[in-house]
């Protein structure tokens, strides 16, 4: 009884170990299963996330893009020649839009002529300049027109400083501006809330103010298109005036050929290489031709026939005795000033190194970008890919800052002003020569 009764007991306790091993086995294989699905469903998860966040950057980009496009569109809607009735809504139209964007947004920007720049770019303090669109204009105007530039430091210190000069010059007259560029007219007005009158206003401001006597004076470097479509708008206002008169650009007359030079041309010539060498530590041109300093002077260039005034610079510089001077053009017309070919002519003088600075009243666009930019076409970089010059500097001034040049200006006013008197005098005399006649026919009767 004693060995059943004990193999009984073993046996039980046999079967309570195998039972509790097999639950214990079930249990660890519920609780692996369970550890599996918890990290699938945390893979599943961090998926769903992962797809919700790509869905909300890829909406987000797509936010900004648009954002960025409608600016774009606003740009270049008043990226144009002509004004409209809608010119001023549309110009703060633009800045209001770009003033709302991320600085990553307004990265985006681009448009057929938009682009970051245009509202972005750090061009100055435009507050520093005056657009002299006042009215109380008085019997006597002097308007001084410009193409115009949307760098506002070059603004104020070569347009102002010519008007300037002319202001202090004639207190008798009052001096106002007229921009060309509809273009640029826009731009100040859009980023810098300047409001610059174009050719009809300053015309149309001029009439409605009463002037009596109107003296024009451009700050064109020449007798080219621009100065051409100035005076046809002039022309078109001439029976509103008592007198007109409009003054020499700053070169003066364009004469037929290279040969042909003047005294604008001479004085123009002798103040821009002064200023150059005074920036650049000379005394003189021949010193730095002695220390293997070149100048090369950059100017616009035109299609139009006054082109060849860039020729008679450069004779004008060699008749001074400036060998180491260079006349160049942006539009590279005539052939001979394009920069691959004044690079050629530089390095066949044998100088080393060489000081770029634009042959234009302002330096604007052309002279920050097209001349000293960092593009691999700017003038400084291809100078410097030639790899002919040890040094290649610029000079980033335009004309109507120098003296000497606006000087120039004003003796040009003067000669206007005096020419209105004449006019006078010439009408005074044909009205007395045809009283005369009449007399004459009345006593023949």
């Amino acid at each position: 009884m004693k060995r059943k009764s004990m193999l009984a007991l073993l046996l039980a306790v046999s079967m309570t170990c195998s039972m509790t091993a097999a639950t214990g086995a079930v249990a660890f294989a519920s609780d692996d299963t369970a550890t599996e699905e918890s990290a699938d469903d945390a893979e599943a998860t961090d998926a769903a996330e992962a797809e919700d966040a790509s869905d909300d950057t890829a909406e987000a980009s797509d936010d900004d893009q648009k954002a960025a496009d409608e600016v774009a569109a606003l740009i270049d809607k008043i990226y144009v020649q002509e004004r409209n009735d809608t010119t001023d809504e549309d110009c703060k139209a633009a800045k209001e839009a770009w003033d709302k964007l991320t600085d990553a947004q307004k990265e985006l920007v681009e448009g057929e002529e938009a682009s970051p720049e245009y509202f972005g770019r750090d061009t100055g303090d435009a507050s520093k300049d005056d657009p002299r669109n006042q009215d109380e204009i008085g019997e006597n105007e002097i308007l001084v027109v410009s193409f115009g530039t949307s760098f506002n430091d070059s603004r104020a210190e070569d347009i102002k400083g010519i008007e300037d000069a002319l202001a202090e010059a004639y207190p008798d007259w009052s001096v106002r501006r007229a921009f060309t560029a509809q273009i640029i007219i826009n731009h100040v007005e859009a980023r810098d809330d300047e409001v610059i009158d174009n050719m009809q206003q300053a015309l149309d401001r001029a009439v409605e103010n009463g002037v009596k006597n109107l003296v024009v004076q451009p700050t064109h470097l020449m007798h080219g298109a621009e100065y051409d479509e100035m005076t046809d708008a002039i022309n078109g206002y001439k029976d509103k005036f008592e007198s007109v008169a409009i003054a020499e650009p700053m070169l003066g007359e364009v004469g037929d050929d290279a040969t042909v030079i003047n005294d604008d041309k001479k004085a123009v010539a002798q103040a821009i290489t002064d200023e150059a060498c005074k920036e650049a530590g000379f005394d003189s041109m021949d010193a730095a031709a002695e220390a293997g300093t070149a100048f090369v002077f950059m100017g616009h260039g035109t299609s139009h026939a006054a082109n060849i005034t860039y020729d008679q610079m450069q004779t004008q510089m060699e008749n001074i005795g400036f060998k180491n001077a260079f006349i160049g053009t942006v539009e590279g017309e005539p052939e001979d000033t394009a920069c691959d070919k004044v690079i050629e002519k530089v390095k066949e003088a044998g100088y080393k190194n060489v000081v770029l600075r634009p042959l234009m009243v302002v330096a604007g666009d052309h002279a920050n970008n097209d001349m000293a930019g960092d593009d691999e076409d700017s003038w400084k970089s291809q100078f410097v890919a030639s790899g002919n010059f040890d040094k290649v500097d610029c000079q980033i001034e335009g004309l109507g800052r120098i003296e000497a040049v606006e000087k120039l200006y004003v003796e040009h006013t003067k000669a206007a002003i005096d020419s209105l008197g004449s006019t006078e005098e010439s009408a005074d005399s044909d009205a007395t020569a045809d009283t005369e006649a009449d007399s004459a026919e009345e006593s023949a009767e």
